[in-house]
């Protein structure tokens, strides 16, 4: 019997595990045998591996070849295996040094043609693989970008099999495989559009000035936004305005934000590392699996909350969407990730993330109150379609009327300019950093209620109107906790230690400036 050894990386979510390749050659009938619970599609890489290996100009064993995936018990999904199965055939053919296959990482898939195709989730494969103390890895070449992001490892990159066989070998590379030509313009699917968000800039958004202001607070705390008001009055021009606020993302969260698109397949196309805030934007149609996440069996995928992680979430004609799709957010709202469920495992995605909602005041969408058809109850059943407990969550609400003729002819002279307001958000936010720099927090509004009310204390005197509104039953537990966060947030802002009782005062209006 001759056996060999490789390694691979399953993934479920965006953590994984790493899997032993064993392959072992003995006499029985002439086959490859998957063994470790493989779902369909790795239990077709037989096929593709067989295949590879004739069209790299290498002798198939025809004997009984057994590969074994470790640990045994553990579900394992996608074809991200076939590079490992095929290199530890190989080796236990001995067409390659088994000793050379020690130690590394195979993560890869194979076409017929001996090509080794790019596949997503590499970036979370390999550090994976890095935490568990693997340091050498073995990517598809166009993933190899992507791969070299994660510090401590060595990456080892190939196009072909042949190439890797060489490689294992130690022999001269093969001559460069030709590549493969582009398809002509009429074989493409239509070409993405360009976004419409490229060049946005603040000083676009006419009159709105409270409304201006409420997205420089969210933007300096992470605080979650709610605008009401009719069509026109610019909701979605404030929301799509608001990521050109945002500083770029420190090297933790893009590395975060990057892991979560790599398993998506939505990493822009040569831009191995995403650096800015996402934007993220579902129409109103889409299901309560596409919001939070889900998928059959293994196969689970992120959804919009994890696409939107570090990032913003917003949710256009937020009343429009289906029952019980927006009370799924408020577990992630809560807790920054989302636990995905299913018979085979269970999968965790990131999912902290600033939630910008937008609704119309009835279903009619009236430009004009006047004009209004609707009756009050319908209205109201209307607009109560976001549940309170929701709304509960949401810091700042506003609700918005029509710029005058006047905001419209002139306030462009005098709005400020995105690049003027994020310099004012980046100030606050180092004010926040330092100030929480010995916690594992960076924004007021992650700051956990308990710690908040023990650690982050504003003085009495500050506090009197929010007491009052506790008193009364106009402000809940988690409503002080909401305002707290937002206080400090405008004492951030407006370059102060603790915040005074302008800045409690200020935070409750936001809080409670709106309701159906």
């Amino acid at each position: 019997m001759t056996l060999a050894k490789t390694r691979a990386v399953c993934l479920v979510g965006v953590d994984g595990f790493v899997v032993d390749v064993e392959a072992a050659i003995t006499s029985g009938v002439p086959g490859l045998h998957l063994v470790g619970l493989p779902d369909t599609a790795l239990s077709e890489s037989r096929d593709r591996v067989r295949a590879a290996i004739f069209n790299s100009d290498e002798d198939y064993p025809n004997r009984h070849v057994t590969v074994s995936l470790f640990p045994a018990s553990r579900p394992k999904a996608g074809s991200t295996f076939d590079l490992a199965i095929a290199t530890a055939l190989m080796a236990a053919a001995g067409a390659v040094p088994a000793q050379s296959c020690t130690g590394l990482v195979f993560i890869g898939e194979l076409g017929l043609d001996g090509r080794i195709r790019p596949i997503p989730g590499v970036l979370p494969a390999v550090l994976t693989a890095a935490n568990a103390g693997c340091r050498t890895i073995v990517v598809p070449r166009a993933n190899a970008a992507e791969a070299e992001l994660v510090p401590g490892v060595e990456i080892v990159s190939a196009g072909t099999l042949r190439a890797l066989l060489c490689l294992l070998r130690d022999e001269p590379p093969p001559p460069e495989e030709e590549e493969e030509p582009l398809p002509r313009p009429s074989e493409t699917l239509p070409l993405r559009a360009p976004d419409r968000r490229t060049g946005l800039d603040l000083a676009d958004v006419r009159g709105q000035a409270e409304a201006r202001r409420a997205l420089e607070i969210s933007a300096a705390g992470g605080h979650h936004l709610f605008f009401s008001g009719p069509p026109g009055c610019g909701k979605t021009m404030l929301a799509e305005r608001l990521p050109t606020l945002l500083p770029p993302l420190d090297r933790e969260a893009a590395l975060e934000v990057t892991a979560v698109h790599s398993i998506a397949g939505t990493l822009p196309p040569g831009q191995p590392l995403i650096v800015r805030p996402p934007f993220h934007a579902p129409h109103h149609t889409a299901t309560r699996a596409a919001m939070v996440g889900g998928g059959s069996g293994r196969s689970l995928q992120p959804g919009a909350v994890s696409l939107a992680h570090r990032g913003i979430l917003f949710l256009d004609e937020a009343p429009e969407f289906m029952n019980g799709t927006l009370d799924a957010l408020r577990q992630p709202l809560e807790e920054g990730e989302v636990h995905i469920a299913r018979a085979e495992g269970t999968a965790t995605f990131p999912a902290r993330f600033t939630l910008v909602l937008a609704a119309n005041p009835c279903p009619c969408a009236a430009a004009k109150q006047i004009d209004c058809s609707c009756p009050p109850a319908v209205r109201r059943k209307y607009l109560t379609r976001i549940s309170g407990p929701l709304l509960d969550r949401v810091d700042l609400k506003l609700e918005l009327t029509p710029a005058s003729r006047a905001e419209l002819r002139y306030d462009l002279e005098l709005a400020e300019s995105s690049t003027v307001v994020a310099d004012r958000v980046l100030a606050a936010r180092e004010r926040t950093l330092k100030r929480l720099a010995d916690t594992p927090w960076r924004a007021n509004s992650e700051i956990p209620g308990p710690e908040l009310r023990r650690r982050f204390v504003p003085s009495g005197d500050a506090m009197l109107t929010a007491d009052d509104a506790l008193q009364n039953g106009s402000l809940s537990a988690r409503g002080l906790d909401r305002v707290l966060r937002v206080a400090w947030t405008l004492a951030d802002l407006a370059g102060r230690d603790r915040p005074s009782a302008d800045d409690i005062g200020g935070a409750l209006a936001l809080w409670s400036g709106w309701r159906p």
